[in-house]
């Protein structure tokens, strides 16, 4: 399996930036369907944004305009700019390939995550 470690949260405020990375070890992300997700405790598992092998990208309506996923493939790194943060942005961030976790629910549990806090 995939292992992947996420990292670059931290604390903010409202209308700060933050940029996370998502590296796959041993590993290649070039060619896969990875997502960012995002999950409070006691609440769902949410889709942030995908981006696909042909490099193409989708942004759920919530961060669209102000997040941005992006790839470098020669140090299989995923990214997540996130602008203009909101509180409602606080979360524990992760990244996953979305074909493997998405049938079984777990795209939330791929790696340690990295918390995002956002303070009004």
């Amino acid at each position: 399996e995939v292992q992947l470690v996420e990292s670059g949260g931290g604390s903010v405020q409202a209308g700060g930036s933050l940029s996370l990375s998502c590296t796959g070890l041993g590993s290649t992300l070039g060619v896969s369907d990875m997502g960012w997700y995002r999950q409070v405790p006691g609440n769902p598992c949410e889709l942030i944004a995908l981006i696909n092998g042909d490099g193409s990208t989708f942004h759920a309506d919530s961060v669209k305009g102000r997040f941005d996923i992006s790839r470098d493939k020669a140090i299989n790194t995923v990214y997540l700019q996130m602008n203009n943060l909101k509180p409602e942005d606080t979360a524990v961030y992760h990244c996953a390939p979305e074909r493997k976790c998405a049938p079984s629910d777990t795209c939330c549990d791929w790696g340690q995550g990295t918390q995002v806090t956002v303070s009004s």
